[in-house]
């Protein structure tokens, strides 16, 4: 159900999509420090758009990463931890005087 869901909705941004670049065929032209270039409106949306997942991925990965790297130094903090107790364990106990 969830599958039939996000197909339904990446089908329908796909629409939406491709009737605004059948609405905007026009040509736009930007200029650039160094040079200037002239592509349709809807091109210029898209290339923004992967422009901004590239940046949101990297900075997404950068946190990810830091993430995994914490959680590899607990898990090993924890093993260390349930060794030193599992050893404390077998010790015997003491009674007192």
């Amino acid at each position: 159900m969830k599958r039939l869901l996000a197909l339904l909705v990446a089908l329908v941004v796909v629409a939406l999509g491709l009737s605004f670049a059948m609405l905007n065929p026009e040509p736009m032209a930007l200029d650039f420090y160094l040079g200037r270039m002239t592509l349709p409106a809807s091109l210029w949306l898209v290339i923004a758009l992967a422009i901004g997942v590239i940046i949101g991925a990297g900075a997404a990965g950068g946190l990810i990463l830091r993430q995994r790297w914490q959680l590899a130094r607990l898990r090993r903090q924890a093993a260390s931890a349930r060794e030193e107790l599992s050893e404390l364990r077998k010790l015997p106990i003491r009674n007192a005087p």
